[in-house]
């Protein structure tokens, strides 16, 4: 039995799915099943029941799944140990990045971690910040960059490298700028905005539950460039981190209505149990003592 099978069992105990695990973990979903059956012959047990919800656990499977579990994080801890041994880091880091994250801070990272480290590799994925935090927790992503309006949840450890304001921005002349505003007559305008998962669309769902509204139509858009060229183009109203909001605002191209939401934290996370993790040590280092 191979490691890597291991991890493709815990992966599709963990989300349930053949399709979904493969997405994870970056392989066919011929090759996920594969890998199940190879398990399944060399233990002579079934783990899964396949329904058409998905891939269930046996009560074998629910037994050997903590084991399985266990013998990921030993396996981990041995490469962590040899490369401590070694003297210098190696291996590859596997991060994640959402679509408007801070990508100064995330750059920065890139370019000290390859001048101090460089014979460690680094992978790249991008995503929401509900992607990202669903990688770290399932193991495809060591760590990464997300945005978080709350406080953090307690299983990750995170150092917050930026933060940023959110504002309401309509087409200029096509919303009175008067307080108070007018949200019935908001509502019955087109909303540009991301899915709900992602920062600026949790604002907008929060703006409205507090008016008491829902628009009739709402154009989803995980982009927030494109977002800008829309408001500016007159299709709509819709929410931009401030920094683009107040540039759009100097070119003339939009007015800003209001302020949505004072500060939202960009932050860099892992699961706190990996604290010990070399890379993430490393990575841990450069954000602290490194200018972002």
């Amino acid at each position: 039995m191979e490691i890597h099978q291991l991890k493709t069992f815990v992966t599709v105990a963990r989300e349930g799915s053949i399709t979904r695990a493969s997405e994870r973990l970056y392989l066919s979903q011929p090759a996920v099943s594969a890998h199940i059956k190879a398990i399944e012959e060399t233990l002579g047990l079934e783990l899964f029941e396949r329904t058409p919800k998905g891939m269930s656990l046996t009560s074998d499977g629910q037994r050997l799944l903590a084991k399985a579990e266990q013998t990921l994080s030993a396996h981990r801890e041995l490469i962590e140990e040899a490369t401590r041994i070694r003297g210098h880091l190696t291996g590859k880091l596997h991060l994640g990045t959402g679509g408007n994250s801070n990508t100064e801070a995330f750059g920065r990272l890139l370019m000290v971690l390859s001048e101090r480290h460089p014979e460690v590799e680094v992978a790249l994925q991008h995503g929401s910040s509900l992607d990202i935090l669903n990688g770290i927790r399932d193991g495809s992503l060591d760590a990464g960059f997300y945005n978080e309006a709350d406080k953090p949840d307690a299983d990750l450890t995170t150092i917050e490298v930026s933060r940023f304001g959110i504002f309401l921005a309509a087409p200029p002349g096509l919303v009175a700028t008067s307080q108070p505003l007018d949200w019935q007559a908001l509502e019955e305008l087109p909303w540009i905005c991301p899915i709900s998962s992602t920062c600026c669309g949790q604002a907008a769902e929060n703006l409205f539950k507090m008016h008491q509204i829902r628009p009739k139509r709402i154009i989803s858009i995980d982009s927030e460039k494109v977002t800008r060229t829309l408001i500016a183009g007159g299709v709509g109203v819709g929410l931009l981190h401030a920094e683009t909001a107040k540039d759009a605002q100097l070119c003339g191209e939009v007015d800003l209505i209001c302020e949505v939401q004072k500060s939202v934290s960009v932050l860099f996370a892992y699961l706190t149990d990996r604290a010990q993790d070399s890379l993430l040590s490393a990575v841990r280092s450069i954000l602290s003592t490194e200018p972002f």
